[in-house]
């Protein structure tokens, strides 16, 4: 199910107050599970330091990048990564999964690493449908009828995005901080000043001091932000340079300027994700088996796991991973490549 899209574009909602509304929802019943980050499996962070060469594949509106790995007849594992992040977040869980059978994708959205644009006249959206469309396109070229979803941040939010308005195409999930959709209503209600603190750079972009400061130092402010969202992160030069360099894409700081304005409601959206935008804005609830996991040293704002556990009507287990940040699944790989082989088999 591909969407056409035009390039018409409109007011729509943006989700900077996600967790207002989250914390209206009640408590489901949640399987927690308190996991160390070294338990599930013996490959440790930063055990690996490259994929195998990339790929390139056309896929609706994009020439999509990606890494893969494992059998091509296996079981497929989709993962999405976060913002300022890329592909490598999932450098150590992807020979994990391979060693275990499944067919491991892992794209670059637009405005990152590879990924391109197919014509200059598309607009550079950043809004959350455009970029879950994206995985549905990239699915149906490679042939794909069904995946199981994993992804954390702006990855998070796509794969629940996938599972609420195409579940005949998602497995199962992995999602780390729990259910990410937005909706107008909860935009429109204001955080306490200490919450609201924590989105400072959704604000700063929201200005056109912002978007040139952010043109201007992209790779210094995505080193701050790793910092701040990842206290316990002892991440390295090399390992930033690595992904880094994903964040050079032509397209990146028009992608990642309209996604929070988006947000925040201060720029259009597609008239082509209408459609898509107002069954999200109704908080659909996610059938799929889910897995959802949360660090308990994440610096990001994030929701609490009791705000969204009734947002997962299917068999639902929540976990989580002690001493670990923002960017779950490159800081414990071995913990979320063993939630991923968990769901698969709920």
């Amino acid at each position: 199910m591909s969407p056409q899209f035009n390039h018409q574009r409109r007011r729509f909602f943006g989700i900077a107050a996600m967790t207002v509304a989250a914390t209206q929802l009640g408590m489901n019943t949640i399987a927690n599970a308190q996991t160390s980050a070294a338990s599930p499996a013996s490959v440790k962070a930063g055990g690996s330091t490259a994929f195998a060469a990339l790929k390139q594949i056309k896929a609706g509106v994009l020439d999509i990048g990606y890494a893969e790995a494992g059998p091509a007849d296996g079981p497929v594992v989709l993962l999405v990564h976060g913002w300022p992040y890329d592909i490598y977040s999932y450098v150590d869980v992807a020979p994990i999964l391979a060693d275990a059978g499944y067919r491991v994708l892992i794209p670059y959205l637009r405005g990152y690493g590879t990924t391109r644009f197919l014509s200059d006249e598309t607009p550079r959206s950043g809004q959350q449908a455009a970029l879950a469309a994206d995985m549905i396109a990239f699915m149906d070229a490679l042939g794909i009828e069904k995946a199981i979803l994993g992804g954390y941040d702006w990855g998070a939010r796509t794969v629940n995005i996938m599972a609420a308005l195409w579940p005949d195409r998602c497995q199962a999930m992995v999602s780390v901080s729990g259910y990410l959709i937005g909706s107008q209503a909860a935009n429109s209600k204001p955080l306490s000043p200490a919450a609201e603190l924590s989105w400072w750079y959704q604000f700063y972009f929201a200005t056109e001091r912002g978007r040139l400061g952010y043109a201007a130092n992209t790779h210094e402010f995505a080193k701050l932000i790793w910092r701040t969202a990842s206290p316990t992160w002892t991440f390295d030069d090399a390992t930033f340079n690595r992904s880094a360099s994903a964040l050079d894409n032509p397209d990146h700081v028009d992608i990642t300027i309209h996604n929070y304005r988006w947000r925040l409601g201060l720029a259009e959206g597609e008239a082509a994700y209408d459609v898509f935008e107002k069954q999200l804005a109704m908080g659909p609830v996610i059938a799929i088996p889910t897995i959802t996991m949360e660090g308990d040293a994440n610096g990001a704002p994030h929701p609490q796991p009791s705000a969204y556990a009734k947002k997962f009507s299917g068999r639902y287990e929540h976990r989580d991973i002690s001493g670990i940040g923002h960017n779950l699944p490159q800081e414990a790989p071995e913990a979320f490549a063993q939630a991923i082989v968990d769901v698969a088999k709920f």
